[in-house]
């Protein structure tokens, strides 16, 4: 399997599961049933999840609108942990055990200023549905050790912008819409 410390090449900051494996169940269809989570084209504004303030409010029915609700949560680490890592979260994503995940690869942590550690990005295909985005977390946590605070992203905050520097302008504290 290749590992995403041995890529080098411009412009490839990340490795994708579905790079380094054929299951079907990597960003499969049958992870909504497996799990019980509501396929994004089916959600309607009553499944918004609760949400702390309006601010974050208004960027859930943006996501709802823009039917941008795939989000991850972000796990840092050193290369070590990478390397280790990476097999154990593709058999994962594989299994259907979480839907799909991303790593950094050396050309990416090399050329982007902001990530003091490498990252991987673990995915959920509806962050609306908390029930299985805790999931993943308890996953994260009890399969792999990761026990310190991690963030949960939505595509919706990258696609907007938010980042540590911006969140206030958008009414967050945080650059994420779940801390766990």
């Amino acid at each position: 399997m290749q590992s995403p410390l041995d890529i080098i090449e411009t412009e490839q900051y990340w490795l994708s599961s579905r790079h380094v494996s054929d299951s079907s169940k990597i960003g499969g269809n049958g992870y909504f049933s497996e799990h019980g989570v509501t396929r994004p084209k089916h959600v309607q504004s009553e499944d918004l999840p609760p949400a702390a303030n309006d601010a974050v409010r208004k960027i859930d029915h943006d996501a709802l609108e823009e039917q941008k609700l795939i989000g991850k949560w972000q796990v840092t680490g050193s290369a070590e942990q990478i390397e280790k890592m990476w097999p154990e979260f593709v058999a994962d994503a594989a299994s259907g055990v979480i839907w799909a995940v991303k790593a950094m690869t050396t050309y990416g942590y090399n050329n982007l200023s902001m990530y003091d550690d490498y990252l991987f990005t673990v995915y959920t295909p509806n962050y609306f549905e908390r029930h299985d985005v805790f999931r993943v977390r308890e996953h994260l946590r009890d399969a792999h050790g990761v026990t310190h605070q991690l963030y949960y992203k939505p595509d919706i905050y990258t696609a907007k912008g938010v980042v540590a520097d911006t969140a206030e302008e958008f009414g967050l504290a945080v650059p994420a819409r779940y801390i766990a």
